[in-house]
């Protein structure tokens, strides 16, 4: 029994050691002391417009490989455009008309800003799950030759999706006031 506690004791000394093996490297100790709170919307906007276009360049990529409709059916096309939609519907309202903060006014209020934030996600995740029901069901399960066109549709979808996602809440708005 002794030679078993010493055992663990042992072992606890070890993990203590590799539990603090990295409290020696040092970050952000350099001399240009840049405060990213000032930059934060700048670098959120950049990220989420570098997403955003991507998706869109490897779906134009995948139209102009494979341009025959029996390889790349051009109505494919809507699940990218029903995802830019949603993507502006998401961003058009701030957290602060959502939560009621900033607005009190308009058609409906706060109800409005919510109702419309919520279809907004809606048609968000609903083409992205169409997104893969297209890749599956359109050049997976049917085992297509080839099968980069649903591959595009999937990602152009999820690039936008998560643009859409770091531009609503990689922002702060407490800049804007």
């Amino acid at each position: 029994m002794f030679a078993s506690t010493k055992a663990m004791n042992k072992r606890k000394r070890q993990c203590r050691v590799m539990s603090g093996f990295l409290d020696g490297i040092r970050c952000g100790d350099c001399e240009c002391n840049v405060d990213w709170g000032e930059r934060r919307n700048t670098i959120a906007s950049i990220a989420a417009g570098v997403l955003f276009f991507t998706g869109w360049w490897i779906i134009i990529d995948a139209a102009v490989k494979y341009p025959a409709e029996d390889e790349f059916h051009h109505a494919y096309h809507t699940c990218g455009v029903i995802a830019t939609v949603a993507f502006l519907m998401i961003n058009a309202v701030s957290n602060g008309q959502v939560r009621g903060d900033s607005y009190s006014e308009g058609c409906m209020g706060q109800t409005g800003a919510r109702v419309w934030l919520f279809i907004g996600f809606m048609l968000a995740f609903g083409s992205l799950i169409a997104s893969m029901w297209i890749l599956f069901g359109g050049f997976v399960v049917p085992q297509k030759a080839t099968v980069y066109p649903g591959i595009a549709v999937f990602f152009q979808n999820a690039f936008i999706f998560f643009g859409g996602l770091v531009f609503k809440f990689g922002r702060t708005e407490d800049l804007w006031q």
